[in-house]
């Protein structure tokens, strides 16, 4: 299995930043729809 270097290019972390945003939006989104639903 390869290392992961310690410096990504940029290209790489943009990804990995928007993938990271991405995926924190969806789980905010999913936790207020729970709420929603528990709260009738």
């Amino acid at each position: 299995m390869p290392v992961l270097e310690p410096e990504p290019t940029d290209g790489r972390k943009k990804l990995l930043q928007l993938m990271g945003l991405i995926l924190g939006v969806v789980v905010l989104v999913s936790v207020i729809a729970t709420i929603a639903q528990a709260m009738g």
